[in-house]
């Protein structure tokens, strides 16, 4: 009887030992959840923590309380206790495929993916149906660099059901690096099904997208034949211009001519057949992102002038929305409803009162311009737009839709994990600022995906700032705003401080009140951390000779002037001078276009602000990455960044696409 009293009582405590497992579990699964907010994770990992460890009190040797616990610590960023972890997991218990899947993350986030790969492939061999493995493949081959192999894996995980961010953030990656030689009908029907799910962000694969479209109009033979009808039940030509930018002449091109082609049938017939109509929008949306860059032979002018007029009259003598929507639907393709002469009469009506189809064109065409304008009254800046034509105001850039993909954490944690900085004397809330947000997109992404900051987006663009305003609005975003640099220097100059400064766009040389080395060392103080690229963009060959050609003959950013430059660049794409400018995607876009060459990045802040940080006494290099992520030992570009500083042009980081970290030291 005594023995099997004692043998009820072990199986009792496997038991309960089992459960704590089970709860620990699942509470690791609600720290996993994005459903949940940051806090919430948090409180989740934590009592993820307490069940384990009072499983492992009672079992020290669990299998799996051990590999569970090694998942909390690497996502807590201390590797080395996860690695022991998962193989005294392993030592307990051979042969889990969720330990070896586990090493494989740890593998990655010791930027070892080789590795990596060996693990994930371990956990395979012992189970076949893992998707996580699986997926490690892909995450692996992808930061090896074999993105055909890793899109592979990707579209494999989303035919057997696994539709996870993570595949699909690491599915748009790869694509953008895949070379396209020929038409691929497995390769449109998965473009097809990036740009219809909603969420994803679409401006990231529009040179894939546009790639496809080359090869299936078979761009490159100049007497292929381009069908209007056709083109107007192509899903994928549709959904390319609703929702991305695609970067090619060819394609540039096709679109014009699809344009051209519906208005000269409508100058014909007098009417906009409905078959037309969805690409007709479609067109509409594409151009507007573009900031109207494609250019417009005199006939299609003068009808779409006519259409304008009618628009006028219409609206005028009280007509019905139906009589008019097909004319605001040509008039949408070649310019912004809302700098048209009738633009004040549409305000008559909400976004909601049109038709659903016609709602998408109209937003961007004209409410959301409206909202934007009410926003640049603001500022004192919007005094420099008053003299300008209404199709010379410059438009945002970059032109996005979606933030990218990212894991929620806190910035405390990734500089306590990623740059081993102490965190402890940090405040809740943390102060960042981005010095050239452009349009915002990576501001946003920092006060999104990041609970313990706020943002300070600065950016020398009016609408910029405008459209950034808006959008940070619309999503919701509340720990964001938005100013120009007159009223961030304002704002350190009052003495307040940012725990991280980020540097995105250089100011231009019209920016001669900034000194981003000044403000940096204003707005900063100890423990502050400074990131920055040294890539130098914008100064292709064509950029120079365009930028040569604006300044002896003292040229205008106007709409006509950048289309001309562009129409000289597209006319002599085959010489070797534009070759590098027509493969930027700034390039598709007036306001790119204006931003190259009219409003430059200014090299000698760079160069201001490196021999700034060279100084060892007040500022410490601590993480260096190379452009395709990987971390580089700091010794010796902290030495390549002080040779420099004293004049060496040989030792020069500028230009290398690295991206650095400082901290300041006092």
């Amino acid at each position: 009887m005594h023995a099997q009293h004692h043998i009820q009582v072990s199986d009792s405590r496997q038991a309960h030992v089992a459960r704590l497992v089970l709860q620990a579990n699942l509470a690791y699964g609600e720290s996993n959840s994005p459903s949940g907010s940051f806090v919430q994770r948090l409180k989740a990992r934590q009592e993820c923590r307490e069940y384990l460890a009072e499983a492992l009190e009672l079992e020290p040797e669990n299998a799996s309380a051990l590999g569970l616990l090694g998942r909390v610590e690497l996502d807590d960023g201390q590797l080395e206790r996860a690695h022991t972890l998962f193989n005294a997991s392993l030592s307990h218990q051979p042969d889990q495929a969720q330990q070896y899947c586990n090493l494989g993350y740890w593998a990655m986030k010791s930027e070892r993916p080789a590795l990596a790969e060996q693990y994930f492939l371990q956990a395979l061999d012992l189970d076949r149906q893992s998707a996580a493995a699986f997926c490690g493949v892909a995450h692996a081959k992808r930061l090896q660099g074999q993105f055909d192999v890793a899109y592979l894996h990707y579209r494999k995980l989303l035919e057997t059901g696994a539709e996870w961010d993570s595949v699909y953030s690491g599915m748009i990656t790869c694509a953008e690096h895949l070379e396209v030689q020929k038409a691929d009908t497995a390769l449109a029907q998965d473009a097809i099904a990036l740009l219809s799910k909603s969420g994803l962000p679409h401006q990231e694969i529009g040179r894939f997208v546009g790639a496809i479209i080359h090869q299936q109009y078979d761009l490159d033979n100049p007497q292929a034949q381009i069908f209007l009808d056709a083109a107007s039940e192509d899903e994928l030509l549709i959904l390319a211009l609703e929702k991305t930018l695609m970067p090619s002449p060819a394609v540039e091109e096709l679109v014009t001519l699809l344009r051209r082609a519906i208005t000269a049938e409508v100058a014909q017939t007098v009417q906009l057949r409905d078959e037309l109509q969805p690409l007709t929008l479609a067109i509409a949306r594409y151009v507007d992102r573009t900031g109207y860059v494609l250019a417009a032979e005199e006939d299609e002018e003068r009808l779409i002038s006519t259409i304008n007029n009618s628009i006028s009259a219409q609206l005028v003598m009280g007509e019905s929305q139906d009589a008019m929507i097909a004319s605001l639907m040509l008039s949408a393709m070649y310019g912004a409803l809302f700098h048209q002469d009738f633009a004040v009469h549409l305000g008559q009506w909400n976004l909601v009162d049109w038709p659903l189809a016609l709602q998408p064109v109209l937003a961007a065409s004209y409410y959301d311009r409206a909202t934007e304008e009410a926003i640049k009254q603001n500022f004192d800046e919007k005094a420099e737009e008053l003299c300008l034509a209404k199709a010379d105001v410059p438009q945002a850039w970059p032109s996005w839709s979606t933030l990218a993909y990212r894991s929620e954490s806190s910035l405390k944690a990734l500089m306590a994990e990623d740059l081993r900085l102490p965190v402890d004397h940090l405040p809740a809330t943390m102060r960042v600022m981005v010095c050239g947000a452009q349009s915002g997109q990576r501001a946003m992404e920092l006060a999104h995906y990041l609970d313990d900051v706020e943002v300070i987006a600065v950016d020398e663009s009016l609408a910029n700032i405008a459209k950034a305003t808006r959008m940070a609005e619309e999503m919701g975003i509340d720990n964001i705003v938005f100013w120009p640099w007159s009223i961030a220097q304002r704002f350190v100059a009052d003495g307040h401080k940012v725990h991280w400064l980020e540097v995105g766009r250089l100011p231009s040389s019209a920016m001669t009140t900034v000194s981003l080395a000044a403000l940096t060392s204003s707005a900063t103080e100890n423990g502050a951390v400074v990131h920055m690229h040294t890539a130098l963009e914008e100064h292709t060959e064509g950029d120079r000779h365009i930028r040569d050609l604006i300044s002896h003959n003292k040229l205008a950013p106007t709409r006509t002037t950048l289309r001309q430059l562009r129409r000289m660049v597209l006319t002599n794409k085959q010489d070797s001078t534009w070759q590098s400018l027509l493969k930027e995607d700034d390039f598709y876009s007036l306001g790119g276009c204006r931003d190259r060459w009219f409003q430059p990045q200014d090299v000698h802040q760079l160069k201001e602000l490196m021999g700034m940080v060279s100084n060892e006494v007040e500022w410490k290099l601590v993480k260096a990455r190379d452009t395709d992520g990987h971390s580089l030992a700091t010794g010796p570009v902290q030495q390549q960044i002080q040779a420099e500083a004293l004049g060496s042009e040989v030792q020069s980081l500028m230009g290398q696409g690295l991206s650095v970290y400082f901290v300041k030291r006092r």
